[in-house]
């Protein structure tokens, strides 16, 4: 559940909003503006702790109050206002170990709450509890007044804040109702709801169709493969992850899972899913006319940022999101960004971002939180960074783990033989800008963000003659040498 909102063949996202002449930037620093005051009868509002409020209960919701709490300003301080049921958690774990069969050790909660994802502390609800930190569950707001500085929720709940931060997310993209996308049998996949649903139609399903050939799709294709499934991946590219993969790269993969028994259906436009007399979906009808037949279908054709009801601080049409600067800051003073939700500067590569990754919500939130409580007024430096894991249930006969550092753009240089190893780069005017790696062992891994972030010069001619992955590495990292 990943991807860099208009951006690379990542679909890059330029825009004429740059952090030199926004308006963002010539606010206050974050340190003048971090105790907003506000005067109100006691009984007037729902929470508590309204110093600091978070709107939304991800990944970037959980790293943020693990920084809260290590700055000593969570207790009695923080609230945070989610629509989910249950404290902070990993998401990814949601298309991964989440969806493992029964008898193939699934994850459950609470064993993936934040943030045992980065090696930290599990936090569940009791830390909460323990933290003196306020939540209020399954209440998303539905309402802000920035000159009062207030919220509304969905069940009618009145809520003050000094300093905002929204970290909201993104909400699956949906087929329309009039095509079927709402029938029984047919699953979205963001919450564990979600996931809850999709496992109950995986234990009953005999086949399987999943639209999107993207990572929601790898990834829960690779799941049905663990129960057995007849499974069929639908998408309208030519290759599987065309933002990322190359076309030789994504048809490594591609052959992998046909191993497995998965179809693909390239190319295919779909008109629309036919219900059987149960009212539960039981075909996909095809744009040429031809029908697939389906007992359950999981769409994964990207998500969308949850900007509602925040449009009023300043929203980025180009990427998507709220605009934020390089401090998380939105044109309002007081509120901020992060995550999925935040369209941000991407200092190294002079552009504006929408990342959607853990990696991204997990670091925006804590450099925002650092910002607000503290001196810190350098500007966030993230490095695009994406993974996959698949196939790691018990009894796999080969796990697939590939992790991209970097930029997509330019030339690419292509070594192994994926059994298990492959790697690309990607080289522009001459320099190493990104670089993706299957089934790296830890110190390979290790070296694919030092080789992103400091772009070395390197010779295309001799990365080209490398005889393994681990020579084209060895290659790539003495470049780094004569930066």
């Amino acid at each position: 559940m990943a991807s860099l909102s208009n951006s690379l063949q990542l679909k890059h996202g330029l825009t004429s909003w740059c952090p030199g002449s926004s308006s963002l930037t010539r606010r206050l620093p974050s340190s003048s503006i971090r105790f907003r005051s506000f005067v109100v009868a006691a009984s007037s509002f729902s929470n508590d702790n309204r110093e600091f409020v978070i709107v939304g209960g991800g990944n970037a919701a959980g790293y943020a109050a693990r920084t809260f709490v290590e700055h000593g300003m969570a207790d009695g301080k923080l609230c945070i206002v989610s629509k989910e049921a249950y404290a902070p958690y990993e998401r990814p774990a949601l298309t991964k170990g989440y969806l493992f069969p029964l008898d193939k050790k699934p994850a459950r909660l609470p064993g993936f709450h934040t943030c045992v994802g980065s090696g930290g502390e599990r936090q569940t609800p009791e830390w909460y509890k323990e933290k003196g930190i306020e939540m209020i569950y399954e209440d998303p707001v539905t309402g802000i007044d920035t000159e009062k500085q207030t919220l509304t929720t969905n069940s009618g709940k009145l809520l003050k804040y000094g300093s905002l931060i929204i970290a909201t997310g993104c909400t699956a993209s949906r087929f329309p109702d009039k095509i079927g996308g709402n029938f029984p049998g047919v699953h979205y996949i963001r919450d564990v709801a979600d996931a809850d649903s999709l496992i109950s139609s995986l234990e009953k399903a005999q086949k399987v169709v999943i639209v999107g050939g993207g990572y929601i799709g790898m990834e829960v294709a690779a799941a049905a493969v663990a129960w057995k499934l007849d499974t069929s991946i639908i998408f309208p590219e030519n290759q599987l992850l065309q933002r990322l993969f190359t076309p030789s790269l994504a048809q490594r993969y591609e052959e992998l899972y046909k191993e497995y028994g998965v179809k693909f259906l390239k190319g295919a436009s779909i008109k629309n899913l036919e219900a059987g007399p149960d009212g539960r979906v039981a075909a996909v009808k095809l744009g040429d006319g031809s029908t697939v037949e389906a007992d359950m279908v999981v769409i994964g054709i990207g998500a969308k940022p949850a900007v509602s009801p925040f449009e009023v601080v300043g929203l980025n049409n180009t990427v998507g999101g709220i605009q934020v600067d390089g401090l998380f800051r939105t044109s309002v003073p007081g509120i901020f960004a992060v995550g999925d939700v935040a369209a941000f500067p991407l200092k190294m590569y002079d552009r504006v971002a929408r990342v959607e990754h853990v990696d991204h919500a997990r670091r925006s939130a804590q450099h925002c939180v650092k910002s607000l409580l503290s001196a810190q007024t350098h500007t966030y430096d993230y490095l695009p960074y994406f993974y996959s894991r698949v196939f790691e249930y018990e009894g796999s006969p080969r796990k697939v783990w590939w992790q991209f550092f970097g930029d997509n753009v330019g030339e690419t240089v292509e070594i192994g033989n994926f059994d298990p190893k492959i790697a690309t780069f990607w080289i522009d005017s001459g320099k190493l800008k990104g670089v993706l790696l299957e089934s790296g062992n830890a110190e390979e891994f290790k070296l694919l963000p030092e080789l992103a972030r400091n772009q070395p010069s390197i010779d295309k001619a001799k990365l080209e003659k490398a005889s393994s992955v681990e020579e084209a590495l060895e290659i790539a990292k003495a470049s780094l040498q004569i930066v």
